[in-house]
C-alpha cells in the first residue's frame, strides 16, 4: 500500500465531519483524482445499506455484538471496494471514522471490551490501520448539546444513548490517543471552528508537506 490513509475521529458532536469537509474544500483542487474522501459506516452500496440498519432509530432491540459485527462487516466491504484500491493507486484517502470508532463505541460504549472489538476488526481489515488519525475531543455534555442544538433532525440510534455511554466512548478515545500518540493526534474541538480547522491543517501539513494547505 503506497498511498496515505488519514482518518477523522471523535465523539458525537465533536464537529469532525464539518472540519473534514472544510479541509477537503481546500485541497480538492490541488489533489484532484489523487484524493479519495469516504466515510464509515458506508462508502459503498453494501456498506451504506448496513449503515442504515445500524443507525435506524427503530432498531432498539439490536444486540451490542450484532452492532459491532455489522460495523466490522461494513468496514470490510468499504475497505475492499474503496480504501485498499485507492491506497494501491498511491492516493490520499481521507475517511470519516474507522476502527477506532468501533473500539470506542462498541468496545467501551457498549461495554463489549476493547480487545474483543480489536480482534474482530483485525479479521475485517487484515491489520490495515491509518497512517494518521485526527481525534477531535469535546466533553460528552458539550457534544450532546451541539447535537441537540444543531442537528436535532438528524439524531440517530447511537446519538440517543445515555450520557454515561458517551462518557465511556470519550474516555476510550482518550486512552487510544495516549496508547498510540504517533498515529493519533488530539485536537481541542471546544475551540472556535476556525481554530479547530487551523489546528487540523497544521497537523496534516507537518506530517505531509506535499499537501501544502
Amino acid at each position: 500500500m503506497a498511498g496515505i490513509f488519514i482518518t477523522f475521529e471523535g465523539p458525537d458532536g465533536a464537529g469532525k465531519t464539518s472540519v473534514l469537509n472544510e479541509i477537503i474544500e481546500k485541497i480538492s483542487n490541488k489533489l484532484g483524482p489523487e484524493l479519495v474522501v469516504t466515510r464509515e459506516p458506508g462508502g459503498t452500496h453494501i456498506a451504506e445499506a448496513i449503515r442504515n440498519v445500524i443507525l435506524d432509530t427503530k432498531n432498539t432491540s439490536m444486540d451490542a455484538r450484532t452492532e459491532a459485527l455489522l460495523f466490522a462487516a461494513a468496514r470490510r466491504q468499504h475497505l475492499t471496494e474503496i480504501i485498499k484500491p485507492a491506497l494501491a493507486a498511491d492516493k490520499f484517502v481521507f475517511c470519516d471514522r474507522f476502527v477506532d470508532s468501533s473500539v470506542a463505541y462498541q468496545g467501551a460504549g457498549r461495554e463489549i471490551g476493547a480487545a474483543e472489538v480489536w480482534e474482530m476488526n483485525k479479521f475485517a481489515t487484515e491489520g490495515l490501520m491509518p497512517n494518521l488519525t485526527l481525534y477531535f475531543d469535546v466533553p460528552s455534555e458539550v457534544g450532546l448539546a451541539r447535537i441537540k442544538n444543531f442537528r436535532a433532525d438528524e439524531i440517530n440510534r447511537l446519538d440517543q444513548a445515555s450520557l454515561s455511554f458517551h462518557r465511556r466512548v470519550r474516555n476510550a478515545y482518550l486512552n487510544l490517543q495516549a496508547t498510540y500518540p504517533e498515529r493519533i493526534v488530539l485536537i481541542d474541538a471546544t475551540q472556535p471552528f476556525e481554530a479547530v480547522v487551523a489546528d487540523a491543517i497544521k497537523v496534516i501539513t507537518q506530517r505531509y508537506p506535499v499537501l501544502d494547505l
